[in-house]
């Protein structure tokens, strides 16, 4: 055992974490039913202990202590003293080295071996039992950081809802293959920051970029174990950190934040895909890195035996947000990233979770409150993805004003519809003009809807219109794993294919989703590479591969994806342009009061659609005209196989077109007018017509 050379006193039981404050570090660390805690500082390699300094204060359920010789750059981690009574929820073991919830950085990589769990792996007595191994080893450390930076004139985009326009992106996946990056830059934050892929997001139009999990995460040992990885990075393990394999080499923090103050010089938004709701240190059975060792009882919400977790996330544990200083830790990293990382917002990670009275949800749940009357955190963009595993898990429209939510509502609707599903005429309806069903109440506005027809979790747009089935073979699963609703259709093939004739209905059937995506009213959603034609092979559940099934690729010559790309940044660029589209504001029959706007729903014959006509499930075509006092929009939408006449209403001016998903077509001016009082929406197609006072 290391020697305790250092000179300690008492410190402060604040600020939790590691505090340098230009004279020493003050260490604090919360464990309500801890014994002992003892700080164990590392030589600049992680791999010898050096140090063991035993915290000799507790106050408030705090043990805290301050080195005057410590820097920034030292090395440390925890061992934690306590009862081990799995039956009781404490999981203590001192043999265990554990990170510091609240560092700031990470230094290394875990190495699994049986070491880092708390109990004998194997023992007949299971989790009952107790190992003895030392697990400093094989663990990362934690990082004393300076967290000052020079910001610079950094400025916040401040990008209004109603002109948001987000792309989910993944830090590695978005630069592994950028072929003009250094090679050592590819895959981090550093890399995203280059102007070459900021250039990419610019060009398309997006106001905001949605990065999935950048805090540190680690990879699961099974998964190891078969040669994948945990590529997605819902599995947090520090809530403060960055997840050290996002660094360049010489990284650190700064690396993050120069991320975002380029992409802020670029006028877009970074908005933080974060996972609160559980930790990578699993179930009961998984390894002991650092609440588990902490204080158990007080960091898990824990089951009527409290030797077991309740598990609403399907991960294996939930974290305690009903324990103030669970709930203060998660607060405190939130406003970290936004105060000294300048990130714009959040998308929270199975965020019915942390809304939970145990087996309910509840609107006025004690984090929901707290976001609410923050006044940093209640002035940032807040996405919930609003659904768990748990009971009353799913709460699509029921978050409070303030947030966003990711609709799949949408998706499967605007999916099914092009599919030529029948029966979809009502829900496309409320999709199409911001699900005002789901989001208009307590003074909630369009934008609520985050509407998407992609994400990381299920099929590309490419793989929608490629694939009848999921392949997934690649998980090592049999195929069993992600789910089988996936809406999606080969046109005739499944997987690539050289047949033109099928190939030209798949790119349609693309323009046609993407078209109502960026049309629609509420925040619309691209996953990166739908612009480009990415595709994963089929594979609907690719968490685990960190491979060219994620990776974005940026040679893209094939000229059938560079005229999709050039239709969706038309389409985004016609979406800005125009007063009538993203709005924040309803549109419904009667025309608003403060604008004077209005919808019509319209049948191809010109009339309203009565109430008969919503219920055909035959229906596949109908139209939307938007007016507001200038001009008027016209959306034709026909998913039969057949063309449909439309007869045109009369409106401000003239009717021309401005997109035409058919051949392809989006222009932002119209050129020319029709002179006629009908028009054929080409079959499986979207039109887009305007009228504008001459």
């Amino acid at each position: 055992m290391a020697k305790t050379r250092q000179t300690v006193t008492a410190g402060s039981p604040v600020p939790l974490g590691a505090h340098w404050d230009g004279s020493g570090v003050n260490f604090a660390l919360f464990s309500a039913n801890a014994t002992k805690v003892e700080l164990c500082l590392f030589d600049k390699t992680g791999r010898r202990e050096a140090e063991r300094v035993v915290l000799p204060e507790f106050t408030d359920e705090v043990w805290h202590g301050y080195l005057p010789e410590v820097r920034p750059g030292q090395l440390y981690g925890y061992r934690v003293h306590g009862p081990y009574e799995p039956s009781a929820g404490h999981r203590f073991n001192p043999n265990k080295l554990l990170l510091d919830p609240y560092a700031l950085a990470l230094h290394g990589e875990i190495r699994w071996h049986d070491a880092l769990f708390g109990y004998r792996i194997g023992n007949q007595r299971g989790d009952l039992s107790f190992d003895r191994r030392d697990s400093a080893f094989v663990m990362p450390k934690c990082v004393v950081v300076d967290p000052a930076v020079t910001w610079g004139n950094d400025i916040r985009p401040a990008t209004p809802w109603k002109d948001t326009i987000i792309y989910e992106a993944h830090v590695k996946g978005m630069t592994a293959l950028h072929q003009d990056l250094p090679e050592h830059l590819r895959g981090t934050f550093e890399g995203l920051a280059d102007p070459r892929v900021i250039d990419h997001l610019v060009k398309l139009g997006v106001s905001a970029v949605e990065l999935m999990p950048t805090q540190a995460f680690f990879p699961d040992r099974y998964l190891v174990e078969r040669g994948l990885t945990n590529y997605w990075g819902y599995n947090t393990i520090g809530f403060f950190a960055p997840t050290p394999s996002f660094l360049s080499p010489a990284g650190n923090i700064h690396d993050f934040k120069l991320m975002v103050r380029r992409l802020h010089e670029a006028g877009i938004e970074v908005i933080l895909d974060v996972v609160y709701n559980h930790t990578a240190e699993g179930s009961e059975l998984g390894p002991t890195l650092s609440f588990r060792g902490i204080d158990n009882a007080s960091y898990y919400l824990l089951g009527d035996d409290p030797r077991y977790y309740y598990d609403t996330t399907g991960c294996g544990n939930t974290v305690n947000l009903r324990h103030q200083r669970v709930l203060q830790m998660v607060m405190d990293s939130l406003r970290y990233w936004v105060k000294q990382c300048h990130v714009d917002g959040f998308r929270f990670d199975l965020a019915s979770s942390l809304g939970r009275d145990r087996d309910t949800f509840d609107q006025n749940a004690v984090f929901l409150d707290a976001i609410r009357q923050d006044p940093v955190l209640s002035r940032v963009k807040l996405i919930a993805e609003p659904w768990d595993t748990g009971p009353d898990g799913y709460q699509l429209g029921n978050f409070p004003p303030g947030w966003a939510e990711w609709n799949d509502k949408y998706r499967d609707t605007v999916r099914s519809y092009w599919k030529g599903d029948e029966g979809n005429l009502p829900r496309l309806a409320d999709c199409l003009l911001g699900s005002s069903g789901l989001f208009e109440k307590r003074g909630r506005r369009p934008w609520a809807s985050v509407n998407l027809v992609t994400a990381h979790d299920g099929f590309t747009l490419m793989d929608v219109v490629s694939y009848d089935e999921k392949h997934n073979e690649a998980n090592g699963e049999d195929n069993n794993d992600g789910h089988s609703h996936n809406l999606s259709w080969g046109w005739g093939a499944e997987g690539p294919t050289d047949d033109a004739s099928i190939i030209a209905l798949r790119d349609r059937a693309r323009r046609n989703m993407m078209a109502t995506l960026i049309l629609s009213e509420g925040t619309p959603m691209i996953l990166m590479g739908d612009e480009i034609g990415r595709t994963q092979n089929g594979n609907n559940n690719a968490y685990c591969q960190d491979n060219e099934i994620n990776w974005l690729r940026w040679d893209v010559e094939d000229s059938r994806q560079l005229d999709f790309q050039a239709f969706v940044q038309g389409l985004i660029r016609l979406r800005r342009s125009r007063a009538l589209l993203g709005r924040d504001r309803f549109l419904h029959e009667e025309p608003d009061p403060v604008t004077g706007s209005f919808a019509r729903w319209l049948r191809p014959d010109g009339n309203a659609m009565e109430p008969g006509d919503w219920d055909d499930p035959n229906a596949r075509a109908i139209g939307l005209m938007l007016c507001g006092r200038e001009e008027c929009l016209f959306i034709l939408m026909n998913a039969h196989h057949e063309p449909v006449g439309f007869s045109l209403p009369e409106a401000v001016g003239p009717w021309g077109v401005l997109v035409d998903t058919s051949d392809g077509t989006v222009r932002q001016q119209v050129r020319s007018t029709l002179d006629t009082a009908t028009i054929d929406a080409p079959p499986r197609a979207l039109l887009l017509l305007e009228s504008r006072k001459p």
